[in-house]
């Protein structure tokens, strides 16, 4: 089985070199004393969210910290191209389980949509508590997929701001019911942005198509049978997994 992977403040692994003691501290290392039960002589993977990856042997544990000596340093380049899911917000927790599983897919950046049909809207403080959901969200998958670098969470958008970001370049694709080009088959660009753009459960409303088309936007569609907000983007995702990362 994979070791368990526990992740760093951002950079927090930049000086670490085999032989040295690091230290795991707060929630991380309560989590893994605490909850998991972790003890001295287990190995483990310390993650800084930014590629930095070291697997090593615990040697202290306390409350709220732990130490590990570093056995093996390794370093993961950013991918290219980078995959953006652009996710509408959805009802029902069904975004959050998108972006667990866009998470364990690979993604490089989740983009919450404001779009026109999504029920849900992100205003004032409830819309910084939903945000913040999706940071833990996406913080839980990472660790649960072992990645060493964990996907950014942007910012939300509105359609105009999705066009906007779809008119500066590279590669996005729109998914809808009534598209005739099928993702799987189409080339896998060799650098840049490859954005993924899921619509709510009442679906892109006509005007938004044709906004986002007018930007540079492509329609495409995944087989033959209508996927939830939930399980859309994650399927797109393999597409694209298979189409490079996973060969």
């Amino acid at each position: 089985m994979t070791l368990p992977l526990y992740l760093t403040e951002p950079g927090g692994l930049a000086a670490a070199e085999v032989g040295q003691i690091v230290a795991l501290s707060g929630p991380e290392a309560r989590h893994a004393v605490t909850v998991r039960r972790t003890a001295v002589g287990e190995r483990l993977q310390l993650a800084d969210g930014e590629g930095a990856l070291v697997v090593g042997t615990v040697e202290s544990t306390g409350r709220d910290e732990l130490t590990l000596r570093v056995e093996h340093v390794s370093s993961v380049e950013q991918p290219t191209p980078r995959f953006v899911l652009v996710q509408a917000l959805a009802k029902n927790d069904r975004d959050d389980q998108a972006i667990e599983a866009a998470t364990e897919m690979g993604v490089d950046e989740v983009v919450p949509w404001q779009a026109d049909r999504s029920i849900v809207q992100w205003r004032g403080e409830r819309g910084e508590k939903a945000r913040r959901k999706w940071d833990q969200v996406l913080l839980a998958a990472t660790k649960q997929s072992r990645r060493p670098r964990r996907p950014t969470l942007g910012a939300t958008v509105t359609t105009a701001q999705l066009a906007a970001k779809i008119a500066t370049g590279g590669t996005a694709y729109v998914l809808h019911e009534e598209a005739t080009t099928a993702l799987a088959g189409l080339p896998l660009p060799v650098d840049g942005e490859v954005l993924v753009i899921v619509g709510p459960e009442g679906g892109i409303a006509p005007h938004e198509i044709e906004s986002l088309i007018a930007a540079g936007a492509k329609t495409v569609r995944l087989g033959t049978t209508v996927l939830r907000s939930s399980s859309a983007g994650p399927a797109a995702l393999a597409v694209l997994n298979a189409a490079g990362r996973w060969r």
